[in-house]
Order: structure tokens, then C-alpha cells, then sequence
């Protein structure tokens, strides 16, 4: 339970930049803890200096945004299901580039010969889906993101953590996962035996880390090892944490 000296009714708003930080304090300098794409929601809760303080509304994550990065609650019909999504000026892939949105973004607009118009130009369409369009494997979603640098609380091409990286993919198959990756061990799928045969889509722990099975023996993952998101032996990575760490997985879970 929370106690206040009084408390304020959240004000609905999306994120109207391309991305935003979310941070642990209301300094530009502070850890970045997540991060919102364009679209996404936010429940306002108190704004002052410049800088607003609520949660998302996709996983109640809390913290600060730059106030200007929030605009007026639109009812979105399309997200974007690319790694990253350009919007043109016309719609011609030959028009000059406006802007470019991330996975996951979220937008209104109406189709019209082959692109999405929205107030901000066109995009392909191609790059987006109607919101009920469910991905069936998440990670094919994660896939799309090969090469995105690391980046602390990053949930978009323009760089990713280990479980934002998840937790986007998940998403676009309709799966609503939590923000950290210890949430995600404590919440998501079923628990494996060490000796089970792992399949594509099992989900890996470590200690302060997450990632996907490709295959039997390969996992996909942000990493800060690598900076990078990419895919390894998931041996190697075992051996690489031996060193530091007594166990090295600390939980193997499938989503049914």
C-alpha cells in the first residue's frame, strides 16, 4: 500500500516523440530504466520542472519522462511490426524521409494504396499491423531486432536490453510480459528440468539476464558482453558466466 500526503487522478497521454526515457530520477543525467516508443501510453500522475512522473501503461513501470515528450491520448489502429519504419512525406518510397519509428510503435491512420497516412506522413505497409494482428512466433519478432546495439532499458531498434528485448517480443505475439528480467523468470511460462530438450522460444535465465532460445543449442539475446543482440551458443555463454557465477542458469521456462 502506498501512502501520500494526497493523491491526484493519473491524466492518460502517449508518448507523442519518437522515443523516450524513462529514468529513475527527473535529471537527464539519471539512469535510464525503460523506455517508451512513440504511441505508447502513460499515466500522468504529477508534472513540475519539465518532467513528468507517472507509469506506463503497458507494464505499470514507474518513473520520469520529459514533459514534452507527452502529448493528447490517441486511439491507435496500427503498430509497427518492422525493425524500424521509415514515414515518407508522400506516399512514394522515392519521397523525402520524415522521421522513423520503432518496433512497436503505435499509430493512427487509414490505409490508402499500399501505406498507412497518419498525421506525420506515410508508411509502408508493409512495416505496420492492424493492432489485433498477432505475431505466431515471437521469436521471428526478436529476430528483426539482430544487431540492435545494447542499450540500458532500451525497448526499440534504436537499441534494446535483454528483457526489453523479450518483453517487445512477446508483446507482438500478444503475450503481456513484465519489464525486468527477474519479473519475467518469476512470472512468465513453466519451469523445465535442467535436463529437458530446450526448443525454440524457451525462455533462459541468468543471473541478472534473459534470452531466447533460437534452437536446441543457440540462444538470442541483448547483450552487454557484446553490445549487440545477437545470436550464440548457449554454451558459450554458460562458460563465459562459469567464472563469476556458481550457476550460471538460474531457470528455464516455456510459454504454453
Amino acid at each position: 500500500m502506498l501512502f501520500a500526503p494526497h493523491y491526484a487522478r493519473a491524466e492518460t497521454c502517449r508518448c507523442v516523440a519518437d522515443a523516450a526515457s524513462l529514468r529513475a530520477r527527473p535529471s537527464r543525467d539519471a539512469p535510464a530504466i525503460s523506455q517508451l516508443v512513440h504511441g505508447e501510453g502513460f499515466a500522468l500522475i504529477d508534472k513540475a520542472g519539465g518532467w513528468a512522473w507517472g507509469r506506463c501503461l503497458h507494464d505499470d513501470y514507474v518513473g520520469y519522462l520529459r514533459a514534452d515528450a507527452l502529448g493528447p491520448m490517441q486511439m491507435p489502429t496500427h503498430r509497427v511490426t518492422a525493425s524500424l519504419a521509415l514515414v515518407f512525406a508522400n506516399p512514394d518510397i522515392k519521397a523525402p524521409v520524415l522521421k522513423a519509428l520503432a518496433i512497436g510503435a503505435q499509430v493512427a491512420g487509414k490505409e490508402e494504396d499500399g501505406y498507412l497516412r497518419i498525421d506525420e506522413g506515410y508508411i509502408h505497409r508493409r512495416h505496420v499491423a492492424g493492432l489485433d494482428a498477432l505475431e505466431a512466433d515471437p521469436v521471428a519478432v526478436a529476430e528483426r531486432l539482430l544487431g540492435a546495439p545494447y542499450r540500458w532499458g532500451g525497448r526499440g531498434s534504436d537499441g534494446v536490453d535483454c528483457s526489453g528485448l523479450v518483453q517487445r517480443a512477446l508483446e507482438l505475439a500478444g503475450i503481456a510480459a513484465p519489464r525486468d528480467s527477474d519479473m519475467q523468470r518469476d512470472q512468465l511460462g513453466e519451469a523445465l528440468p535442467e535436463d529437458a530438450t530446450l526448443r525454440r522460444g524457451d525462455l533462459i535465465f541468468f543471473p541478472g539476464h534473459v534470452g531466447f532460445m533460437l534452437d536446441e543449442a543457440r540462444l538470442l539475446h541483448a547483450n552487454a558482453y557484446w553490445m549487440t543482440t545477437m545470436i550464440e551458443p548457449l554454451a558459450d555463454v554458460v562458460e563465459r558466466l562459469k567464472p563469476t557465477h556458481a550457476q550460471p542458469i538460474t531457470a528455464r521456462k516455456r510459454i504454453v
